[in-house]
């Protein structure tokens, strides 16, 4: 089989790829165009659409991280040709960790303590129990399943939530609109795990927000779609921090719609909230490898499974 790599450091991937599969020709995207478009299978992130027009008899895409959404827009992804997306892969740990960060950043009022710094105020706040304090997990594919593990392992109650029925031990699940309703309403932070699908966009709205419960906090490493930014900042309140609050007591924001974040943007200056550059969730090689070499063999075999929905969007 002939596989071609487009990825940053997409070298690196191909020498790896080529050690997990010896009876494989990898190649990257800098190969020549004779050389790629004979390639059966792409291993790829975030493609252009040119390389994903050259192959002509291509059986397969392995999407080089857990967000296919760049990629089912593409205007030159072939039809009918399956995806596999990385899943979990070493992430799940990784965001998981970014979320608990989060948690204590708002449970253990470092956000108030930041602010009384600023102001050279010494005052301490009563610590609020984990117990007290329930988190929403919005997604609960595999990211989202190990993530709100680790928070339930933690001590904190865990609800999540999920377009259709799941069960998982020691989470308190919902489903559908009525769910996430029940959801938002009884939760102290809102994590967002969520695909970027035409469902998802604009998820977290101005309505959205308004069913949180007053002194509520955000955070989002997931997609930045799934957020509509004008009624989060409406919900977080005056930008300068002098005086009242709003709905929102603050948000941990690791994705945005544009990225870069453009400079202009208001949340860049907001006082409650944190912006971190897309890198709660990177993509361990080693995992990620070992998962692209088996959806590889699997689809040699004709034994893929659990490809993506392209209607769907996940």
């Amino acid at each position: 089989m002939k596989v071609l790599v487009h990825i940053d450091e997409a070298e690196q991937w191909r020498d790896a790829l080529a050690e997990r599969l010896p009876e494989a020709e990898v190649i990257t995207s800098a190969a020549p165009p004779e050389q790629r478009r004979q390639a059966d299978y792409l291993a790829v992130w975030k493609p252009p659409e040119a390389l994903l027009r050259e192959p002509g008899a291509l059986k397969g895409i392995v999407n080089l991280g857990a967000g296919v959404d760049a990629l089912l827009n593409n205007p030159g992804l072939p039809e009918g040709v399956p995806i596999v997306k990385l899943r979990d892969a070493g992430m799940g740990e990784l965001i998981g960790d970014y979320v608990r960060y989060g948690l204590l950043h708002f449970q253990r009022d470092f956000d108030r303590y930041r602010r009384q710094q600023h102001a050279g105020e010494w005052r301490e706040h009563a610590v609020m129990d984990k117990a007290d304090w329930p988190v929403g997990v919005l997604g609960l594919g595999a990211i989202g399943a190990k993530v709100a593990a680790m928070v339930a392992d933690d001590g904190f109650p865990v609800h999540g939530w999920s377009r259709t029925p799941k069960a998982l031990d020691g989470i308190t699940c919902h489903h559908g609109d009525d769910g996430l309703e029940a959801l938002l309403g009884r939760i102290s932070t809102l994590v967002l795990l969520l695909p970027d699908t035409p469902a998802t966009r604009h998820l977290i709205d101005a309505r959205a927000l308004s069913l949180l419960p007053e002194g509520a906090s955000l955070i989002n490493p997931g997609r930045g779609t799934l957020i509509d930014e004008a009624a989060l900042l409406a919900a977080l309140g005056p930008v300068d921090d002098a005086g009242s609050v709003g709905r929102l007591r603050g948000a941990l924001l690791d994705a945005f719609p544009r990225e870069p974040l453009p400079e202009a943007s208001p949340l860049w200056r907001h006082p409650r909230v944190w912006i971190t550059p897309h890198m709660a969730g990177p993509t361990p090689l080693g995992a990620a490898l070992d998962q692209v070499a088996e959806a590889l063999r699997a689809f040699e075999a004709g034994e893929v499974q659990d490809t993506v929905d392209p209607n769907a969007g996940y």
